[in-house]
């Protein structure tokens, strides 16, 4: 008997965040193990959808197979929660939480509140919660009212790759990678990497420059107000050869996140064997151990300064991360395996 189920997603599957990333490889894993995966787009404009875009998202809905069980990326899920108390008497509800969209970082007061009210309804009327974290998953259980039965960690996989052979110059080359959104403290970084002028380095950002204008303009301000334009390239989203590419010639990967629920781009960094210098927020001390990278508060420039400084002067401590880094990714998931833990989740929900 074919296993079916459908998997709701905002916009575009090729959309490049991470967690879009994860949906295409989750999906392509399910059908790798047998599963049919419909793929439904409900739609743009997430997680501030129009009315017009809310009635479009029920109505595709709706166009699955009474009984059939839907995932739906708690992107959308989160600010639908009539429309999934209506689904829950009709389908079996998967919610895939990357995050709690009331972590975004950026909202006012109000707005966090509205998410965290709208998405804890949502999440309410769900069978079963899918999350990318342990961080995630003590989240969704004690801010969200979801018993530890209904949840489950599927975090993402990692796929082996060769280990980055460096700039192999005087410059260290630093990576980060990360849309360009306010939640992943591109400000914070550049900041830091201002007080920083005196050591040799330089910085290349790839990521989405199109989904937060007003961060994207501010990112290019702030490089130009440090005078840094000269040592900081920002080169939006790239193709998966090109990233490769790029992290093959990086010495250390940067990235000042407030808040991740996962985050791909550390694993990433980890499987290239790329000492990590980031933040202690959310789920990344889960990621990245001790002996990989060097973590600071969130928001904290002068910390961050500091962690930089330690890694771009040092070369042998560059070294003895760099060999943490391979062993802790040795450690993280196959996309195989983690394909079948949600596998399981589903099988559960059915």
């Amino acid at each position: 008997m074919v296993k079916r189920v459908a998997f709701a997603v905002p916009g575009h599957l090729d959309t490049p965040t991470g967690g879009y990333a994860y949906d295409r490889r989750i999906i392509a894993e399910l059908e790798r193990l047998g599963w049919h995966v419909e793929l439904v787009d409900v739609g743009e404009g997430f997680p501030w959808p129009s009315e017009a875009a809310r009635v479009a998202a029920r109505a595709q809905l709706f166009k699955v197979p009474a009984g059939e069980p839907i995932v739906i990326d708690g992107l959308a899920l989160g600010v639908l929660p009539e429309i999934a108390s209506e689904l829950a008497g009709r389908n079996p509800l998967l919610a895939l939480v990357h995050h709690p969209l009331a972590l975004e970082w950026g909202l006012s007061t109000n707005q966090a509140d509205t998410l965290r009210r709208s998405e804890r309804a949502a999440i309410a009327s769900v069978q079963a919660v899918v999350v990318t974290s342990p961080a995630t998953g003590r989240i969704v259980a004690s801010d969200y009212g979801v018993t530890a039965d209904r949840i489950t960690v599927a975090r993402p996989g990692n796929d082996p790759v060769p280990p980055a052979r460096g700039s192999r110059s005087g410059v260290p080359h630093l990576l980060s990678v990360g849309a360009v959104v306010p939640r992943k403290g591109f400000d914070v970084l550049v900041r830091a990497l201002a007080t920083l002028a005196d050591l040799p380095w330089r910085l290349t950002i790839v990521g989405d420059l199109t989904r937060a204008p007003p961060t994207a303009a501010t990112l290019q301000a702030d490089i130009a107000h440090y005078g840094l334009t000269e040592r900081i390239t920002t080169l939006g989203a790239v193709s998966s050869e090109r990233l490769a590419s790029l992290y093959d010639t990086a010495d250390l990967f940067v990235l000042a996140s407030y808040f991740e629920g996962y985050g791909m781009a550390y694993a990433e960094a980890l499987a290239h064997g790329l000492p990590v210098i980031g933040t202690n927020s959310g789920a990344i001390p889960e990621t990245v151990p001790n002996e990989a990278g060097l973590l600071v508060a969130a928001g904290d420039p002068a910390a961050l300064a500091e962690a930089l400084h330690r890694a771009i002067s040092d070369g042998a401590m560059r070294s003895r991360l760099s060999q943490g880094a391979l062993t802790a990714a040795r450690q993280l998931p196959t996309w195989p395996r983690s394909a079948a833990i949600f596998a399981g989740a589903l099988e559960r929900l059915a």
